[in-house]
């Protein structure tokens, strides 16, 4: 195995990194696929993975999608995948209200209709998704109408985002005893051509600025989001290998819980980022150094097929 971190996985290393794990989580958009496109390759290498006996999950940030509609992508890719593999901010949100918050009354969620979805699976009856257009003056706006049966806010990626929305949750949120979560806090989407669009870490930001209040955030590189594979999986996480694009991300999520990690250069972060990291000493950014790294997830395929 590697003497320092950040080291380029070769063939060699790959073979000994490979025999070290049991378990393999993958980040999605960038390393596996981007966009609607699959990365080369990416099916092959997680079919080689279960066929040598390892455990393959999915670990996503991204809250506008069930683990079903995203099993279904995943097998339109051509991925051999279930949805028990998949772990997403919309399901894992509705697992942490459920069994870390302990919620037996509404919450009123800032997000998309698969976040209502996975929290009506689990019994939490969502109120909230949709457009909230704006009416009357700033006295009614502070007098707004609430469901005194909500006991939590939540927030993730809402399309229909708005200063209505932002006000719900604000006068939710001035009841000390109302729950405040969000999914994740990537404030960017990148885009195939080097665009990119606002992500839910701006909608929260607002929330949390209005609120005067932090959220509990479940999602990469939260703890919970490991957590909540391994409770169900019984994983042991010195024999998982954390596999992701986003230093911020994915390669601090690992740090975090103690798995090997390894960047994959097919997305958003690079190996000048990650040395740069290695180089500082702030230990945030030490976190963020990866245990390996290669050019895309399909340069293991020798080592899995050999």
């Amino acid at each position: 195995m590697a003497a320092s971190k950040c080291t380029q996985l070769t063939a060699a290393l790959s073979r000994q990194l490979l025999d070290s794990v049991d378990c393999v989580l993958f980040d999605c958009d960038g390393v596996i696929w981007r966009g609607d496109q699959v990365i080369p390759g990416a099916p092959e290498v997680v079919s080689s993975l279960k066929k040598n006996g390892k455990q393959v999950f999915f670990v996503t940030n991204n809250s506008t999608k069930t683990r079903q509609m995203y099993a279904d992508k995943l097998g339109k890719l051509g991925f051999d995948a279930t949805a028990d593999e998949v772990f997403g901010t919309a399901y894992c949100s509705a697992v942490y209200l459920k069994n870390v918050c302990k919620l037996d009354g509404k919450v009123y969620l800032i997000g998309s209709n698969a976040m209502r979805q996975e929290l009506e699976d689990v019994g939490i009856r969502p109120v909230g998704v949709g457009p909230d257009p704006v009416s009357g003056g700033q006295k009614d706006w502070a007098d707004v109408p609430l469901d005194k049966e909500v006991q939590a806010v939540l927030v993730g990626f809402d399309e229909h985002f708005s200063y209505m929305k932002l006000n719900r949750a604000l006068q939710y949120l001035c009841n000390p005893a109302c729950q405040f979560v969000g999914t994740n806090t990537d404030t960017r989407l990148p885009l195939e051509g080097g665009k990119a669009v606002p992500g839910t870490g701006c909608l929260l930001k607002a929330v949390e600025t209005a609120a005067q209040r932090q959220a509990q955030v479940v999602g990469k590189p939260s703890s919970f989001m490991f957590e909540c594979v391994a409770s169900q999986f019984g994983l042991n996480p010195e024999r998982c290998l954390m596999v992701g694009d986003r230093l911020d991300t994915d390669i601090m999520l690992g740090s975090n819980c103690g798995l090997k990690t390894l960047l994959t250069l097919t997305g958003v972060s690079t190996v000048a980022e990650a040395e740069a990291n290695q180089k500082s000493e702030c230990p945030l950014q030490q976190k963020m150094v990866p245990d390996y790294y290669i050019g895309s997830i399909a340069d293991i395929l020798p080592a899995l097929q050999a």
